[in-house]
């Protein structure tokens, strides 16, 4: 039976990064639908699952995306809320590639420091790939600060991640680019910020013995982090190893490859930003 993948984007036109991985990931046929919302989206899912019976319907599975990643959330929940009985197929959310470069990171922060031991400074940490990286890192016991230029916005994601997440995350908010006080005793600073946004520099860390491993997410000139290369992958500048975004985006890749595999091996999977995190670890 065909492999029938369904992709609901919340933007205008679905997006192309996400229907190549599909089909180079093995799909059979990808069903492409645009501006989907919580109104639109039920009778789209269950078109899907009607159409196929219950030990059929590991052949059927859905992938939610788009730019507009809240949007997508509320979408991701709309869809399991359609789902009834044994008429339910696996589904994934990664909206704008936020859990599966979040995850990426953060399994390459593993490589390098304990988890358990990471003081990270989440540069751009209310973004929807910051906010992840952060909640990831916290979930683990590692010692999070979220950087962002609304106080109202990080003290509102970190009242999120508190919920789930032990030991409590400080919100913090420069009120310019000296990141001093804030950089003195992190091991980890991972810069998550909008395209154009540069927060500082390489240069700007060598100040900081503490300071083990830098990461900019920002693949668009200027970066985040200037001196960071996007295509560096563990590149040592003194005592630090750098990763950009393209270094980070191989791993990244792998890992939505293997997971739009993983949707076909049975029809009652989900896959958030947690439980895409635990399937990127256990990955080679």
């Amino acid at each position: 039976m065909k492999k029938i993948l369904f992709q609901f984007d919340t933007d205008a036109h679905a997006s192309s990064f996400d229907a190549v991985t599909a089909i180079d990931s093995g799909v059979d046929h990808l069903l492409q639908h645009a501006h989907c919302n919580c109104t639109n989206v039920t009778p789209l899912v269950q078109g899907g699952v009607f159409t196929r019976g219950p030990k059929d319907l590991k052949n059927t599975a859905i992938f939610v995306g788009g730019s507009d990643v809240e949007a997508a959330e509320t979408i991701f929940q709309k869809v399991q809320e359609s789902f009834f009985g044994p008429l339910r197929v696996s589904v994934m959310l990664d909206a704008n590639g936020c859990n599966t470069t979040a995850s990426a990171a953060v399994t390459y922060i593993r490589q390098h420091v304990e988890l358990s031991q990471v003081r990270a400074l989440v540069l751009g940490g209310t973004g929807p790939v910051g906010r992840r990286v952060a909640e990831l890192l916290a979930w683990q016991g590692a010692e999070v600060t979220v950087v962002s230029r609304n106080l109202n916005k990080a003290r509102k994601v970190c009242s999120q991640i508190q919920e789930i997440s032990v030991p409590p995350v400080p919100a913090e908010l420069p009120v310019t680019n000296d990141y001093s006080a804030l950089m003195a005793e992190k091991n980890v600073v991972v810069a998550t910020g909008a395209a154009g946004i540069e927060f500082l520099s390489v240069d700007d860390l060598a100040g900081y013995p503490e300071l083990k491993l830098a990461i900019d997410l920002n693949a668009v000139p200027p970066l985040g982090i200037n001196g960071i290369a996007s295509t560096d992958k563990a590149r040592t500048v003194g005592n630090l190893l750098c990763y950009g975004a393209v270094g980070i985006g191989g791993r990244k890749m792998k890992i939505h490859r293997a997971l739009i595999q993983q949707l076909f091996v049975d029809n009652a999977q989900i896959f958030d930003t947690r439980q895409i995190y635990e399937f990127a670890a256990n990955l080679d």
